[in-house]
């Protein structure tokens, strides 16, 4: 199958103007950006860190001509918190064009979105996409811009199955294109997303092509691909990508998540290092859940779920349950709030109140949805966004007032 696509991929015509193209910012810092870019015209490494290169390529930005032999430039040399429109011409032609902001080097307020468990391709997802870009539109003009979207994991689907292999499962960077890039191009040309893994982006569920793809097409904070990273914005949060799948990129499954394992070791050190006021942990797996899909991920991440408590995380958001939930803030959850936003694609409709009190649950609502963060000062606001409005219910019934408030103390 790889020599046909090879074959195939050598005898594509050149680049031309009916080639479908998507330009995205892979990470943003205050002095420093990533934009990338690739063609979905043919098949094989078409976009990414690693893919085949268009041709000759120039970024103009600022002013300057940066060239490119690459599907992607580093900028340097940047102004902290300022808007830089960009152009991306290759073989002289400009094929795409957006605007990225710089982060401050100092914040007093954030803004971002998170959705999860989105990559289906579906006509439900891209109306949700467009609602997002709707929000982003209007963050842009309040001061508090949207400056980059964490996602829960699941970023990309199986299409269909074909007896019991998945096909289409996001091993190809052409399985991207009604699943991510297309869906999300406008928000893709302005600001980063910091992914997670989640179950279907690997052999845990799907094909195990799903990870080197991901890693690929992802541009992470640090330079390099990672299955769990740290990043901080502007010394007002530092936020903590972490990987509870058990995805391997050879051999068979297996956990990444461990007490023993090097992920472990390696987020309580960056917990003790953190001096940000807010430190704010991601993950697909959720140790809170009242289902009705999955059960509580707490017996697999105790460790996990002892550790935000004991180093001050305040806010931890997951997927894969395909709905919205929001846990108690009590002595089982450590004073932390955790957040399930798994419905950005697919959705559950099961009834869950009956078992709301026993999960720790506070709220649930079964729509598909993203959220909008907004951080100032000392306070955090989580407001759940769908294409109707969105009513959140408690065990009993009654709505639970939305934004969802988050304090320092």
């Amino acid at each position: 199958m790889r020599v046909f696509r090879l074959i195939a991929l050598l005898l594509t015509p050149v680049l031309g103007f009916a080639d479908r193209l998507y330009t995205y910012v892979g990470d943003v810092g205050p002095r420093t950006a990533i934009v990338a870019w690739g063609s979905m015209d043919n098949l094989g490494n078409v976009i990414g860190r690693d893919s085949t290169p268009l041709g000759k390529a120039e970024v103009r930005v600022g002013g300057n001509r940066i060239p490119a032999s690459r599907n992607w430039v580093s900028l340097t040399g940047l102004q902290p918190d300022t808007p830089y429109p960009y152009e991306v011409f290759v073989n002289g032609r400009r094929i795409g064009q957006g605007q990225f902001r710089t982060s401050p080097e100092k914040a007093s307020k954030l803004a971002f979105f998170v959705i999860g468990d989105y990559g289906t391709g579906e006509l439900p997802q891209h109306e949700l996409a467009g609602q997002m870009w709707t929000e982003f539109e209007r963050l842009d003009k309040t001061g508090n811009p949207v400056r980059f979207v964490l996602t829960t994991g699941d970023n990309v689907y199986n299409t269909r199955m074909i007896g019991m292999i998945a096909a289409k499962t996001g091993d190809e960077d052409h399985h991207w294109e009604p699943k991510v890039f297309q869906p999300y191009q406008k928000i893709l040309e302005r600001v980063p997303f910091y992914p997670v893994l989640g179950n279907h982006d690997g052999n845990e569920t799907e094909h195990q092509g799903d990870l080197a793809v991901y890693l690929d097409n992802f541009f992470f904070p640090g330079g390099k691909p990672a299955r769990y990273y740290r990043f901080s914005y502007g010394g007002l949060a530092d936020f903590f990508a972490l990987d509870s799948t058990s995805n391997t990129l050879t051999g068979s499954a297996s956990p990444a998540y461990s007490e023993d394992g090097e992920q472990f070791r390696w987020l309580k050190q960056e917990l003790t290092a953190s001096k940000a006021p807010w430190k704010i942990a991601y993950v697909h797996h959720p140790p809170f859940n009242a289902g009705p899909g999955h059960d509580s991920s707490f017996d697999n991440l105790k460790h996990f779920v002892h550790l935000f408590a004991q180093s001050g995380v305040k806010a931890v958001f997951s997927g894969h349950e395909h709905n919205f939930q929001v846990s108690e803030q009590n002595e089982k959850t450590g004073g932390v709030r955790y957040v399930i936003t798994g419905a950005g694609g697919q959705l559950r409709t099961g009834d869950v109140t009956g078992k709301m009190k026993q999960a720790n649950i506070a709220g649930w609502a079964a729509e598909r949805h993203f959220l909008v963060v907004e951080i100032e000062g000392r306070t955090m606001k989580i407001t759940p966004v769908s294409t109707r409005p969105m009513v959140v219910k408690d065990a009993n019934g009654s709505s639970v007032p939305m934004p969802l408030v988050v304090t320092l103390n």
